[in-house]
């Protein structure tokens, strides 16, 4: 059963889905160059983070063409831009670093794969975010690497995994700090890929706790559950895979703008994503090994039942036997032979005596070869006895 905050959640995602269809839908059949913005996307937000080994500086920026002064001063200028609705702040952008206009249609169809493309002389670099809060959710986040500067592009959805790269910048990391543009666009991807782990570890208790309900009280609503973690972590999937193959061309390409030593450091990325995706095969096998274990429990406490109702009717079938016999009513003054016992002084209590013992019978047959479970009390006969001790 889902809670009102899930039911709205799924709601707003489905919103969210409606929105990307009428972009795309609006796109198609659009002459080329044509830039079109979801009417529903959030205000574009500009915030910039430009820093030197020694300096560091961070605004908030209410006209794009302020940014070419600090891209002019500054060793590294990061500009964030969150929300994608304002489709002439984007264009002045564009103009700045000189994008291409396939590259900006890309970062504006949000439903782009991961992937790593060249254009002159910087590189466009797609990523998803996660969030899991009552669902969960994928961001795309759209990342252009120059000599000089890193330019990202967000959805504008509440809350990202970038506040620890930014932190580090504040506090003055020097790592961070020393390097080039093409070291702080490999934080911002190791931020990416670090944030999933948390994720799956939820998903991994989630399991658990199913398992621990699958064996001891399994219910009709596990099976749900455990379909929406089993269609989550396809989700996931889908994020994670071209994510590294986006990786993989980081490292296997030439690329000048990324420097030997942060190439290293794109390789432990590399390896993160990968055991990201061990994890995820992994959750997904088990939620398929949960949804048999709960079938088993189904069919098991299905012939339990059945195995009960079995010998229920084997106990009447021979009671329904003699009834029926003494049932037949025929004449005894006609013949000797014609049902002699209804004339008997002890004829019913006979008749009920002989089905008691043919009870009797049956249930001990039925103990000994296992069909049913002897009586609690006789259990506990049985091992007070086995216990005993016995006199040398």
């Amino acid at each position: 059963m889902q809670t009102e905050e899930q039911l709205s959640a799924q709601k707003k995602k489905q919103r969210r889905t409606k929105r990307k269809v009428r972009a795309l839908q609006a796109r198609l059949g659009a002459p080329p160059e044509t830039l079109s913005v979801d009417p529903d996307a959030l205000h574009s937000l500009l915030r910039v983070l430009a820093y030197g080994p020694e300096t560091f500086t961070e605004h908030t920026l209410q006209n794009p063409q302020q940014v070419r002064g600090f891209l002019r001063d500054w060793p590294v200028t990061w500009v964030n831009v969150e929300g994608l609705g304002d489709v002439e702040v984007i264009r002045q952008l564009a103009d700045i670093f000189g994008l291409h206009w396939l590259a900006l249609e890309d970062v504006l169809q949000v439903d782009q794969r991961a992937k790593v493309e060249q254009y002159g002389d910087h590189h466009f670099i797609v990523a998803r975010m996660i969030m899991l809060r009552e669902l969960l959710e994928t961001e795309q986040i759209s990342i252009f690497l120059g000599p000089n500067f890193l330019l990202t592009f967000q959805e504008g959805l509440p809350g990202d995994c970038l506040e620890s790269v930014r932190e580090r910048l504040r506090k003055g990391q020097r790592r961070l700090r020393e390097a080039k543009a093409d070291y702080l666009a490999y934080a911002v991807l190791d931020a990416i890929v670090d944030n999933y782990f948390p994720v799956l570890e939820e998903y991994s208790e989630r399991l658990e706790t199913l398992e621990d309900e699958l064996i001891v009280h399994p219910t009709t609503d596990i099976i749900s559950r455990i379909h929406d973690i089993k269609r989550d972590l396809l989700t996931l999937r889908r994020a994670i895979w071209p994510q590294r193959e986006a990786l993989n061309v980081l490292l296997r390409d030439d690329i000048p703008l990324i420097i030997p030593e942060t190439r290293l450091h794109l390789r432990d990325c590399y390896d993160h994503s990968v055991q990201l995706i061990d994890f995820v095969e992994t959750y997904r096998q088990l939620c398929a090994d949960l949804t048999e274990m709960y079938l088993s429990s189904l069919s098991n406490r299905t012939n339990e039942i059945m195995r009960v109702l079995t010998v229920i009717s084997a106990i009447f079938i021979p009671l329904t036997f003699i009834v029926g016999v003494y049932g037949m009513n025929f004449n005894p003054e006609r013949s000797p032979w014609n049902m002699p016992e209804l004339n008997w002084y002890w004829g019913y209590p006979y008749c009920l005596a002989l089905m008691a013992l043919v009870v009797c019978f049956q249930f001990v047959v039925f103990c000994r070869k296992g069909w049913i479970g002897l009586p609690k009390f006789l259990q506990a006969r049985g091992e007070t006895k086995k216990e005993k001790p016995t006199n040398g």
